[in-house]
């Protein structure tokens, strides 16, 4: 082939590519947030509707929509069921999303049915006490667990079985103390959990660190240890991890994306795009931080394989934990 002719099939590769990149771009782009406006999912939503549009990823505006219940549940059974292959939408899942799938609460379908997309940026679980309280360091609050499971009440915003719980009983067990004999108070969420931790009806709160940043520098509260493998950046970077101090527990709350099984390769191929680039931008890095998370970036297989270790490990810790047989 001459030098002309090579140029020439050249030019029309690029414009196949560029073609068929344009056609998989999304005209009506949409977040689905499996809860109702405010709080994590809604906040997950946005923080991509922003930065796509900032980042000249999206010409056209993305919504944001809400489908709540049971944790991801519906949205997950809707999409997989009823919108498999609508590439315009995008969902948003937690950490305490695989938790449910890992507890079976998403019905007949488990974490094989979905196309995950992207994870964007995590929080981390935390100790936390009332100023005022008598426990300077988590050795302190293990020994008094120990000593009488009875005098340390644990409060958060969730039931049995839920993420708050779950790091209540680990903090529990790494003290010695079996999680049916831990004192635990289920509040509708994690602000009123802290006005009871502020009122000394409850000695602990077992929350994410995102969520009591305020408090923390308002010297409201004390946090005697963060649940991440390392120290956090920052003005948390004073903060111990349990790790550190003894105590092998750590939470990763993770924020993300998943898409329907049946998706086109080529529109979720457009979104894994989008996302490793908007991933690797220093603009991203600041808008997280903005919003009180903490990188986490992983797309494609590297997410596919956490997504399923993830759920494996709260299976196991199910099981030891009596909510699973």
């Amino acid at each position: 082939m001459t030098a002309v002719p090579k140029l020439v099939a050249a030019v029309l590769a690029t414009g196949l590519l560029l073609s068929t990149s344009a056609q998989a771009q999304p005209s009506r782009p949409e977040c689905i947030a499996p809860a109702k406006p405010g709080g994590g999912f809604d906040l997950t939503c946005k923080l991509a509707q922003s930065a796509l549009q900032d980042a000249g990823q999206l010409k056209s505006p993305m919504r944001v929509t809400y489908m709540p219940g049971g944790i991801g549940a519906v949205a997950y059974n809707a999409v997989v069921a009823q919108r498999p292959a609508d590439g315009q939408a995008i969902v948003a899942f937690s950490s305490g999303s695989l938790l449910n799938l890992a507890h079976g609460k998403f019905g007949k379908y488990g974490p094989d049915d979905v196309k995950w997309l992207a994870a964007i940026g995590t929080d981390y679980g935390m100790v936390a006490v009332a100023a005022n309280s008598p426990y300077k360091t988590l050795k302190e609050l293990m020994a008094a667990m120990k000593a009488d499971p009875q005098k340390v009440v644990f409060g958060a915003g969730g039931s049995v079985g839920s993420q708050d719980w779950m790091k209540a009983a680990l903090v529990a067990k790494q003290a010695g103390v079996e999680h049916r004999a831990m004192r635990y108070v289920a509040f509708e969420g994690g602000g009123e959990a802290i006005t009871a931790l502020l009122g000394n009806h409850v000695q602990v709160v077992p929350g994410d660190i995102g969520e009591v940043a305020g408090m923390l520098e308002a010297g409201k509260i004390r946090v005697l240890a963060v649940l991440s493998d390392k120290r956090l950046p920052g003005k948390l970077s004073g903060i111990p991890t349990a790790k550190e101090q003894g105590f092998d527990v750590q939470w990763p709350i993770v924020r993300g994306f998943y898409m329907g099984p049946k998706v086109p390769d080529a529109e979720f191929q457009w979104w894994s795009t989008a996302f490793r680039t908007l991933l690797a931008s220093r603009q991203f890095g600041e808008a997280i931080d903005a919003r009180g998370l903490f990188p986490f970036a992983k797309t494609g297989p590297e997410l596919d394989a956490y997504v399923r270790a993830e759920v494996s490990r709260y299976q196991t810790l199910a099981r030891e934990f009596g909510l699973l047989k």
